[in-house]
């Protein structure tokens, strides 16, 4: 009996939907609690080829949530230990792994040839920034977000409205998993979703998952969800665009949110070229704004705080702002 046999028994499947699932490619971004509820079932389902993007390393707090990794991968690249757990899972599967994070240099890269994108990412940078691509060259996009107890999954741009167009303001307070927690059952639930709604675009099912949202609440046993086909997308004049640090000039004017305390004062401009150091009051008390003819870049870690600091911005300055989601690492100021 065949491995799919029990899928291909089904009248939306049949063998020759089981033959798109193996002629299709799938690019996954995350490798976190979202990516090892739904690369299990992707692997299992014979799909034909998948991409898996992380830069992460296993740790132990991961592993509540994460079930695809076990004690021994602690300190191992995630996808290399992905890689081995779902070959585990279908040998004849072909995967291709990725070592680091998505960002806005590398995303043309990997979305390349692909058939859907899951975000398994569960951060507004890499979000918006596959969003803006999957819009610009109709790329389905299935992403999820998870919190607490509660989530969100959703099917994005292709011949359907993009994150933007149902998220276009990022929250004025967003805790994230390390900072709030998150019950493992919950991602994997919004993970496993994740890996259905792909499947169910693959197979031209209908309604289609795109322009479809659904929440999650499993703290109390509800959910909820609306189509949002005809939400319309944000003025482009008005969107906030995340881009790579390596893409910022000499001519640039940039600032960085971050307080480290080693090598970042909270206010005032440090010795490094043209980086400015400085916090949210800098913008609300102080008006802090390039010349008129600049491009500023505005830096933090997740791209949250950005986000706040360019809104403030554009309330008394008009020009062309960009932000730079920059984890921990140095922004060390232009570098052409």
């Amino acid at each position: 009996m065949s491995r799919y046999a029990r899928q291909i028994s089904l009248a939306d499947v049949g063998t020759n939907g089981q033959t798109q699932l193996e002629k299709a490619h799938i690019l996954v971004v995350g490798a976190g609690g979202l990516g090892s509820a739904a690369l299990p079932y992707l692997v299992g389902a014979g799909l034909g080829r998948l991409t898996l993007v992380d830069g992460d390393k296993v740790s132990l707090s991961n592993l509540h949530r994460q079930v695809l990794y076990k004690e021994a991968d602690i300190n191992k690249a995630k996808v290399e230990c992905a890689l081995g757990h779902l070959h585990g899972i279908n040998k004849h599967a072909v995967i291709e792994t990725h070592n680091f994070h998505l960002t806005p240099k590398n995303v043309a890269q990997m979305c390349n040839k692909v058939d859907v994108v899951l975000d398994c990412a569960d951060n507004f940078a890499v979000s918006y920034t596959l969003s803006d691509y999957c819009l610009s060259n109709s790329i389905p996009l299935v992403s999820a977000s998870a919190l607490g107890f509660t989530g969100y999954i959703g099917g994005f741009c292709h011949q359907s409205p993009s994150l933007r167009a149902v998220f276009p303001e990022l929250p004025e307070h967003a805790p994230n998993c390390s900072s709030a927690g998150v019950m493992g059952p919950v991602v994997g639930t919004l993970g496993c979703m994740q890996a259905q709604f792909a499947l169910n675009i693959l197979l031209k099912l209908q309604p289609s998952p795109l322009g479809q949202l659904l929440n999650i609440d499993l703290r109390n046993l509800t959910q909820t969800s609306f189509r949002f086909d005809d939400a319309p997308e944000p003025n482009i004049d008005d969107s906030l665009r995340f881009v790579d640090a390596s893409d910022i000039n000499q001519e640039d004017w940039v600032v960085d949110l971050r307080t480290h305390s080693n090598n970042i004062s909270a206010k005032g401009i440090d010795t490094k070229p043209k980086v400015h150091y400085a916090t949210l009051d800098d913008f609300a008390q102080h008006k802090l704004s390039p010349k008129t003819k600049q491009h500023a870049i505005i830096a933090c870690k997740t791209g949250l705080t950005a986000w706040r600091a360019a809104r403030m911005l554009q309330q008394y300055w008009q020009g062309n702002i960009s932000l730079v989601a920059m984890g921990e690492a140095p922004l060390n100021g232009p570098k052409h």
